[in-house]
């Protein structure tokens, strides 16, 4: 078989979640042509966005010319599979889905969602920033943390040992060591 000048391109997915909540502010970062060109730049291939309960529908693409491909759903019963095939993950704050896409070892970019009151999980987010195990984005600015971001100076996130503060907590109450 003869080998054509084109060669195949290997699917490299950005992942958006923004969890059961509404965040069109990240949909919209999202689907900005802008954006869109800088993952193309960086090699991504498709962006899949789970969009919740936003109302904001975000432009689907088949990805062909040479484009993102852009495709998009409401809610899903487990976005594990979709954590595990990303090659970047784009999420909202909260803890549930940081943790389990830093446990996934996959790089990760959190937006915080500042329409929220009392806004505590902007404190995680950042916190695990500091200790640069992921970057730490608003909507406004997505596309320039995408631009700068260098995925290999994050460190992998190594989740702590629990059993001595059990311990300490089960002696409290006056249970048995086991």
């Amino acid at each position: 078989m003869e080998e054509t000048g084109d060669a195949v391109k290997k699917k490299k997915l950005v992942f958006v979640t923004v969890g059961t909540t509404c965040f069109d502010a990240l949909v919209r970062a999202v689907d900005a042509q802008e954006l869109k060109g800088e993952l193309l730049k960086r090699g991504y291939t498709h962006l899949l966005i789970q969009m919740g309960r936003g109302s904001y529908i975000p432009t689907k693409s088949a990805g062909e010319d040479g484009s993102l491909a852009v495709d998009y759903f409401t809610f899903s019963s487990s976005i594990a599979d979709h954590l595990r095939s990303a090659s970047l993950v784009i999420s909202h704050a909260g803890s549930g889905s940081i943790f389990e896409t830093l446990r996934l070892g996959k790089p990760l970019i959190v937006v915080v969602n500042e329409d929220l009151m009392d806004n505590h999980q902007s404190e995680l987010a950042e916190e695990l920033a500091e200790r640069k195990h992921l970057y730490c984005a608003r909507p406004q600015n997505l596309c320039h943390t995408i631009a700068s971001m260098n995925l290999e100076s994050l460190l992998p996130y190594s989740p702590g040992d629990a059993t001595p503060i059990a311990k300490l907590i089960n002696r409290f109450l006056g249970f048995p060591d086991d």
